[in-house]
């Protein structure tokens, strides 16, 4: 019961969800992250709980009820019971239908070491076959080493071109172990850099300073590096593909620089 005039706040929405599914209820999804503190997340169009198996209690109203039989020991935000952010993110992610926004909330649960991309393969293994395609999917390029969406659309560009793999997002030091940069991608066979360099990261006097400093580390170290818009992986990914390969015919052509990976 509402003391206030007014459509219920999300705190109150989520307490009567659980109120609910009764004790040993569990809140997942959306509404979890947000109070384990993830930002990159969709709106929530209801409250996921999670209820054992043998309780036989519908969905109703704002309240999306899900039976399970691997009812997870909740961590408590306050007094209420979430799930743990591997199964939140999964159970958000077999209800979503924008490969996108899953790929999104994935990377920033790994990015900020909520959890790792083993640990999402694991809930994903155990959820079964139902809504499972689209993660698996959106998961596959945070399985190589990509740490975003524009880094996904990058992974799938390179994968199709054809071109010999990489690594992405690992640290480069030059002979004397100096740090030179840590690429969204490089191959280390030909020492060469791809960087997917956004506005919003590169745009304030910082981050300018920073990619400039960057660009002069790359090239007196002696490595090709492209730099690619984000929003040009998919408004024009031929023309970023032959970008590509040209890159990559420059770095192959000239003698490899003395460059390593991290040991």
């Amino acid at each position: 019961m509402l003391l206030h005039t007014g459509p219920p706040t999300r705190e109150q929405r989520i307490r009567a969800a659980l109120l609910h599914g009764r004790d040993r209820s569990v809140l997942s999804g959306i509404c979890a992250l947000r109070l384990h503190g993830l930002e990159n997340l969709p709106p929530a169009k209801d409250v996921h709980i999670l209820i054992p198996e043998e309780r036989r209690i519908a969905s109703t109203g704002f309240v999306h009820v899900e039976r399970t039989t691997r009812l997870p020991r909740p961590h408590f935000r306050g007094d209420l019971p979430v799930a743990p952010v591997p199964r939140a993110v999964i159970d958000a992610a077999r209800r979503l239908t924008d490969e996108d926004e899953i790929q999104a909330m994935m990377a920033e649960s790994v990015q900020r070491r909520f959890c790792t991309t083993g640990m999402l393969t694991h809930e994903l293994d155990q959820a079964g076959r139902t809504g499972t395609a689209l993660p698996r999917r959106a998961l596959a390029p945070l399985l190589a080493g990509a740490r975003s969406v524009a880094e996904a659309d990058a992974w799938r560009l390179w994968r199709r071109s054809g071109l010999p793999p990489g690594h992405w997002n690992v640290p480069i030091f030059d002979a004397d172990g100096n740090y030179i940069a840590t690429p969204d991608f490089w191959c280390d066979a030909c020492a060469f850099a791809w960087e997917i360099d956004s506005y919003r990261h590169h745009a304030d006097l910082a981050g300018h300073r920073a990619t400039v400093a960057r660009n002069a580390r790359y090239v007196a170290a002696g490595i090709v590096v492209l730099q690619t818009l984000p929003s040009r992986l998919r408004a024009e990914p031929a023309q970023v593909e032959r970008e590509l390969k040209a890159a990559f015919r420059t770095a192959r052509a000239r003698p490899r620089p003395n460059v390593r990976l991290a040991a």
